[in-house]
């Protein structure tokens, strides 16, 4: 299903690409993986490439991309200095308010350091979900992100769709709804 992309993202030199682009699909080098209760699929979890990494949270601990196999999970890409992630950050930390016990979800932040990474948690209310750090752009290239903000869909079957830039409040309501009914 395809995203309305409505604004660019902070940073970006893509141009009219972006407008009316389509979420991308992710499902390369999926392997098998252990059986997820949360998914309701009852089946073997695939372990999407995308998924297997590992970081630290802006706290400093431990972030295992494959704790997400099998599960329904967002991933928010964003940056701290990002005036379109600071709009659209309510949105975020609504969404994983009401559907947190449905779907996980997580920030990707990039771009700055940890210190700026907090403040703009602290300052947009994102202090509800975890925030995997991404220091050297790393795992933004695994999703094919290349500007902020952008959002992973991640299906508990393994499949991972992925739209770049920003989008409206009610897209994203609707997107994460879609994903908690299949």
């Amino acid at each position: 299903m395809a995203l309305a992309i409505l604004t660019a993202g902070c940073g970006t030199t893509d141009t009219a690409e972006d407008t009316g682009a389509k979420a991308s699909e992710v499902d390369e080098g999926s392997t098998p993986g252990a059986a997820s209760g949360d998914s309701g699929a009852g089946a073997a979890a695939k372990v999407p490439a995308q998924l297997e990494f590992t970081t630290t949270t802006v706290d400093g601990k431990a972030f295992e991309g494959t704790s997400l196999a099998g599960k329904d999970a967002v991933l928010w890409f964003w940056a701290p200095w990002c005036t379109v992630c600071r709009g659209e950050a309510p949105t975020v930390a609504k969404a994983a308010e009401k559907w947190g016990d449905k779907v996980t979800f997580v920030g990707m932040p990039g771009h700055g350091d940890t210190s700026e990474m907090k403040q703009f948690i602290s300052d947009t209310g994102l202090g509800g979900m975890q925030h995997a750090v991404d220091k050297d752009g790393s795992l933004w290239a695994r999703f094919g992100v290349t500007a902020q903000p952008a959002v992973a869909f991640v299906h508990h079957d393994g499949k991972i769709e992925v739209s770049p830039g920003a989008v409206s409040a009610d897209q994203f309501a609707a997107e994460v709804e879609r994903l908690t009914q299949q």
